[in-house]
């Protein structure tokens, strides 16, 4: 089991590899760069940036196991036929409008070529912040016979948080890890972080990227 609180994860105790899955969340190069949609909007990126050894180290140990890692990129079609007259508002008012930022069809679209990525990972786009609204994600999972999730990416309190949402509705049994997730606003992500536990772990099990890399350190190794 993984150390974790309000309750060690899984929480009946079987961990398994094959019916679990590490998911990234929008480590892309308009939320990493200094240049793209979230620097544009006025965040600092250094916070994301800041996990991603982190989240590497993550990857490599899920895939040693056989944990399958599954990463999402968030962003709009090119001729903007998915964007609501809301969403187009808020791009207006961000100063965006005219630019390429969150357009599926920009570089800045792209996971950070400092994100481990490999061939065989899975990846899923999406527009909206929850990675099963509108996506094939729930699908994949399913067809794949994954029951676990393991929380990382950004940001906390937005994309991460509404997936894991979205998850537990769903009855899939999460982990979010605290240190491999990050948002430009530390309260936001503080909070986001303590909301997970709230309730005898409404949202699941809350735990640290060492605990989870001293547990699967513990389980055979694949390949």
């Amino acid at each position: 089991m993984i150390a974790a609180r309000p309750f060690d994860y899984p929480y009946d105790g079987n961990l398994q590899p094959s019916a679990t899955a590490l998911v990234v969340i929008d480590l892309q190069e308009d939320f990493l760069s200094h240049d793209g949609y979230f620097a544009r909007s006025g965040y600092d990126p250094a916070p994301l940036r800041a996990i991603i050894p982190t989240v590497n180290r993550l990857i490599a140990a899920a895939r040693s196991v056989g944990i399958r890692v599954i990463h999402t990129r968030q962003g709009y079609r090119g001729d903007l036929a998915d964007m609501t007259p809301y969403e187009k508002w808020r791009r207006k008012r961000a100063g965006l409008e005219g630019t390429q930022v969150l357009l599926r069809s920009s570089p800045g679209f792209q996971i950070s070529s400092e994100i481990d990525v490999a061939e065989h990972d899975t990846i899923v786009d999406k527009t909206c912040n929850g990675a099963f609204t509108y996506t094939d994600f729930e699908h994949v999972l399913r067809a794949q016979g994954i029951t676990h999730l393991m929380m990382s990416g950004c940001t906390t309190d937005v994309c991460v948080h509404t997936t894991l949402r979205e998850a537990c509705d769903r009855n899939f049994q999460c982990l979010t890890i605290g240190d491999a997730c990050a948002s430009g606003d530390q309260y936001a992500h503080e909070a986001a972080l303590h909301m997970v536990t709230v309730e005898n772990g409404i949202w699941g099990a809350l735990t640290e990227a060492d605990a989870v890399l001293t547990a699967l350190a513990k389980l055979p190794r694949v390949g």
